[in-house]
């Protein structure tokens, strides 16, 4: 931590989501991330840090939206201003499941690759994310933010986590879970069970 946290800090994320993230990428070594909604780069340089660091082969790729679409959280002229200039991580404009999924047919069937969902907070979209994830790579581990449980009545933030149960309660067994629950935002780690 003492390294990764001078470079993107603990915001949006903390220190506990910090180390679940080096968790994952030190335990499943992914040989591909795919990762999108993050406009400003930050989760991506953070897995390039964690594998520069832990010598994990793995390439990065990050989508963002292009520079036509209009969106709150449009990054514009800093768009993936963390790694712009880290020829590790690929970049991408264009819908960030679709562009991710495209890529992911090209890779061998014995990678292991790593979706990490962020950047949008409705039940619909990471419903949506999660089933075609589910629905076109059969061996993929998904890391999904802002995932803390909390009452309807904040609402605030809760698309998350109810589509993560929605989509466990579809495929029981199928998945194990690690979060993180020690406040907002919240991490939740998808990764296949093997002892089913």
């Amino acid at each position: 931590m003492k390294e990764l946290v001078p470079i993107v800090g603990i915001h949006p994320y903390p220190l506990n989501e910090l180390m679940l993230m080096t968790g994952v990428l030190c335990t499943l070594r992914p040989t591909h991330v795919f990762e999108w909604g993050t406009n400003l780069g930050k989760s991506a340089r953070i897995f390039y840090e964690i594998t520069k660091h832990f010598s994990i082969l793995c390439e990065i790729h990050s989508t963002d939206l292009p520079d036509n679409v209009k969106h709150k959280e449009h990054p514009r002229q800093n768009r993936g201003i963390f790694v712009k200039d880290i020829s590790q991580v690929r970049l991408y404009q264009g819908d960030g499941l679709n562009t991710s999924l495209a890529l992911c047919k090209d890779i061998h069937k014995k990678s292991q690759p790593l979706f990490f969902l962020d950047g949008d907070h409705e039940y619909r979209s990471v419903k949506r994310e999660l089933d075609n994830i589910l629905e076109n790579v059969s061996n993929a581990s998904i890391l999904v933010h802002d995932t803390f449980f909390q009452s309807s009545r904040s609402k605030y933030n809760i698309g998350p986590y109810k589509a993560v149960c929605t989509t466990l309660r579809q495929v029981p067994d199928k998945y194990k879970i690690i979060s993180t629950n020690m406040g907002l935002p919240g991490m939740t780690l998808l990764y296949e069970n093997r002892n089913k």
